[in-house]
């Protein structure tokens, strides 16, 4: 049982999940969503635990990785929120994109400044931020698992579709722990 325990713990500590000493606290801040409502992270965190999504209307990783989080979603129910931040993206409807989804996340439009803040360069950025504002998963420390070569160029399409459900496998993990060891 002990082995089992070491075990898990180390694969946990090697996939990235855990991040150990260089959990760092979460900048704060502030949107208003699409529906009106003033977001603060910090006030949403101190209530449960929350998925930071950054995301494009145009990002096939986000396309890819979104209707995972909304199993994430529904799986623990009130026990976590959602905020999806739109940047990078002058083009795109976000509120219109998630009505048609059909995804039930806080839409926070304008984030270009919160992404960068955060240190998010690039689509998707994922983090969970558990009740004491403490990151406590990044998506950008997962190793970058890639397609087998085939001998040809993968799509981006392709390549997320890979993709996301590893990086929902992770964060599934990330959650449990959070909500598991009284720091949420």
């Amino acid at each position: 049982m002990r082995l089992k325990l070491l075990l898990t713990a180390l694969s946990l500590f090697l996939s990235g999940t855990i991040v150990a000493d260089d959990t760092q606290s979460a900048p704060d801040w502030t949107l208003q969503s699409t529906g009106g409502e003033t977001v603060t992270l910090s006030e949403v965190a101190a209530e449960q635990p929350v998925i930071v999504l950054f995301w494009a209307t145009w990002c096939p990783y986000c396309k890819s990785l979104m209707p995972h989080i909304q199993s994430v979603r529904l799986e623990y129910g009130d026990d976590i929120r959602v905020l999806a931040v739109h940047f990078r993206d002058d083009e795109g409807d976000p509120a219109g994109f998630m009505e048609n989804a059909g995804y039930d996340f806080t839409v926070l439009p304008d984030g270009d400044e919160v992404a960068e803040l955060n240190g998010i360069w690039g689509t998707p950025g994922v983090l969970v931020i558990d009740r004491n504002s403490m990151i406590r998963f990044d998506l950008y420390t997962l190793p970058d698992y890639d397609l087998p070569a085939n001998g040809k160029p993968s799509s981006h399409g392709k390549k997320a579709a890979f993709k996301a459900p590893y990086w929902a496998a992770e964060l599934r993990k990330s959650l449990d722990l959070v909500l598991s060891d009284g720091a949420e």
